[in-house]
């Protein structure tokens, strides 16, 4: 029974809230499947196809319960070369070589690495995400004139007051419903969802895809589906945090890594393109109610059903509606109490959600832009660490020993100065003593600064003891240390 109620409780916790939600999903995928096939140069029905595919593999492998995963515009701009080059028939290759590579990734349980991304690191790919979602509404906005205006303010009006009335049914759905019943009554020309690309008629096939299968391809779509792989695992376990936040549960990074890259390869063996988690869907499936895999399999699985069997229809529906929705998506990822948290953060945390953001507006790329934030935390982790590094020393004039009390951790940034604060030319000295009570050495290059120290004041004949190392630093000294014979006396911690 518990193991029943915990599978239901994962699937479908409330069955209604699950199967709204995925309408919202699919609804509005459609245009951005679209939109992303556009991008990519290909045929919309292989973003379509794509975002079916992968939506309902991952509600049934994937590691993140109520978190949606279709074609997304990042992946699109990275396949752009590949197909204008090589054709469709290498993109579906590279899809599914880009979904090995992902399973590849979740057996070295990569989704471990995620530990290693700040807190500042994930707001600013939020807010940075947050940014790029309202400006991709933007050409269906500006210049389309003041019906266009007027239908996307009443969209986001009956999105922010319909809760108020009651919340048994989404307010995003109802927004998309009665703007398209009012576009149709009134025949308003405003653009619709019909207008950004034909709509499939037929159900996807699975088949080979057309190319060599030789070394020479593999060597062709090899660069392209590290990259797809890359940008596709991050995207979608980043949004896996994030989600994780939202609803104050936790997930499964490494599951997630396998379930994307079953996903992958589904699609690319059903005519479809590489895709990962989106965190705009995936917000609005959170917002509307979805919690269980139920809302990712139903978005997935209605998704087709609109484009094959309610085509005529789902074209009608007007872009405003669908803008109202995503504008408010943008607002509530925003994570607005950052910005007032820039003025209590450390300057350094505040730098570093900035610079992820500015680097992921700029260049429209998320992956660099939590690259730079990891390698720019990375950097002002490694210089606060170094504040905390000393070496003090006292001189026992009688015995003419000299004692160097050394804290703090010693690793490749603090290694110089750890080399730097012995003086190997005093003069009446007679031995030193090296106290590692309260220092930890952490890396190859530490340990050759150690090594450097101890050759010194062996080269001016001076005897050196070595006390208070802990039994990391110890195991270390003694596998990677040259200088531990018989003139340098070793005590570790408690002789």
């Amino acid at each position: 029974m518990n193991f029943m109620s915990s599978y239901a409780r994962e699937w479908a916790p409330n069955v209604t809230r699950e199967l709204l939600a995925g309408t919202v999903v699919a609804l509005a995928l459609i245009p951005e499947a679209i939109a992303f096939s556009i991008i990519a140069g290909v045929d919309p029905k292989v973003g379509l196809y794509a975002s079916f595919c992968i939506a309902v593999v991952t509600a049934f492998a994937g590691g993140r319960p109520a978190m949606i995963s279709a074609a997304t515009g990042a992946m699109a701009l990275a396949m752009v070369t590949l197909v204008k080059d090589h054709g469709v028939g290498y993109l579906f290759a590279a899809t599914i070589l880009t979904g090995i590579i992902q399973i590849i990734a979740s057996v070295i349980r990569l989704g471990d690495l995620m530990r290693f991304v700040s807190r500042s690191v994930v707001t600013g790919f939020v807010n940075a995400l947050a940014i790029l979602i309202f400006l991709a509404q933007m050409p269906q906005l500006i210049g389309q004139g003041t019906t266009v205006y007027v239908m996307t303010a009443a969209g986001l009006a009956i999105i922010y007051v319909f809760p108020f009335l009651t919340k048994a049914v989404p307010s995003p759905l109802i927004c998309i419903a009665v703007l398209t019943a009012v576009s149709m009554y009134l025949g308003l020309g405003v653009n619709k969802v019909g207008d950004m690309g034909a709509l499939p008629s037929e159900l996807p096939w699975i088949a080979l895809p057309q190319v060599p299968l030789t070394l020479e391809t593999l060597m062709i779509i090899l660069p392209y589906a590290l990259t797809l792989a890359m940008i596709g695992l991050l995207e979608s376990l980043m949004t896996a945090a994030i989600i994780d936040e939202m609803t104050d549960t936790t997930s499964n990074k490494n599951r997630e890594c396998a379930g994307q890259g079953l996903a992958n390869v589904t699609a690319g063996f059903f005519g479809g393109m590489a895709g990962c988690a989106m965190i705009g869907q995936s917000v609005i499936n959170v917002t509307s109610g979805g919690r269980g895999r139920l809302s990712t399999f139903w978005a997935g699985a209605f998704l087709l059903f609109l484009i094959v069997v309610l085509g005529p229809y789902v074209s009608q529906i007007p872009m405003a509606a669908l803008v109202a929705v995503m504008i408010m998506v943008s607002i509530s990822t925003f994570q607005w109490r950052s910005l007032k948290a820039l003025m209590t953060n450390p300057r350094s945390s505040s730098f570093v959600m900035l610079g992820t953001v500015a680097v992921v507006v700029f260049t429209h790329d998320l992956a660099k832009g939590v690259l730079f934030g990891v390698i720019l935390s990375g950097l002002f982790f490694a210089h606060k660490v170094t504040r905390f590094f000393g070496v003090a020393s006292d001189l026992d004039a009688e015995s003419g020993v000299r004692t160097y009390r050394v804290t703090g951790q010693i690793f490749f940034a603090t290694a110089e100065a750890f080399h730097s604060a012995f003086d190997f030319r005093e003069e009446e000295l007679k031995a030193v003593v090296i106290d590692l009570h309260a220092s930890h050495f952490w890396d190859i290059t530490s340990i050759s600064a150690l090594d450097r120290v101890v050759l010194k004041f062996r080269h001016h004949d001076i005897p050196v003891e070595i006390v208070g190392m802990n039994e990391a630093t110890a195991s270390m000294v003694e596998r990677l240390a040259t200088y531990t014979d018989e003139s340098v006396t070793l005590m570790p911690l408690g002789h």
